[in-house]
């Protein structure tokens, strides 16, 4: 047995950091810039997100008073982390950003018109991080051509795999 075996469960045991991502904004949005955020949590929504109770999907970001919150993540709470109070699970939760972040968002979602989106929420050593994206929206004939060339993509792939296999 070697040295490093408790160094190496330890990288084991934090492999999976993703917690949630929100896949539809890739499909949704043509994507930008990304930033990493903290997000100012409660205490029960931590609990819950460790037991894997965390919702993207369905949020975005917006800009109130010079600072920028999230609105729509659902966090489900855990029964019995959240008995003595009254859980909202999809409160606006303030997103933490160095000052010049928040100055480059502001300023491309008030002058150029996009929208910021979330795009996944993961550990970050104790941390949870949300990675957001400056965004503009896809037009129908834009995600029917993304489509049509994943499409492309995959069959290509089968055809290589065939080829191959016969050869």
């Amino acid at each position: 047995m070697s040295k490093n075996s408790g160094k190496d469960k330890a990288k084991g045991a934090t492999a999976n950091k993703t917690i949630a991502l929100n896949k539809r904004a890739r499909h949704e949005y043509h994507i930008e810039d990304r930033f990493e955020a903290g997000l100012a949590l409660q205490g029960w929504e931590v609990k819950s997100i460790r037991a894997g109770r965390g919702n993207i999907i369905d949020a975005y970001a917006y800009v109130r008073d010079g600072e920028i919150f999230l609105i729509g993540a659902q966090i489900t709470p855990l029964i019995q982390a959240s008995s003595h109070m009254v859980a909202n699970d999809r409160r606006e939760r303030k997103l933490l950003l160095h000052r010049s972040e928040i100055d480059k968002l502001i300023g491309k979602v008030q002058r150029d018109g996009y929208t910021i989106v979330p795009t996944a929420m993961y550990w970050s050593k104790n941390n949870i991080k949300l990675e957001i994206a400056l965004a503009k929206g896809k037009q129908t004939h834009d995600k029917r051509d993304a489509e049509k060339d994943r499409d492309w993509a995959r069959e290509k792939s089968r055809t290589m795999r065939r080829h191959n296999r016969d050869a």
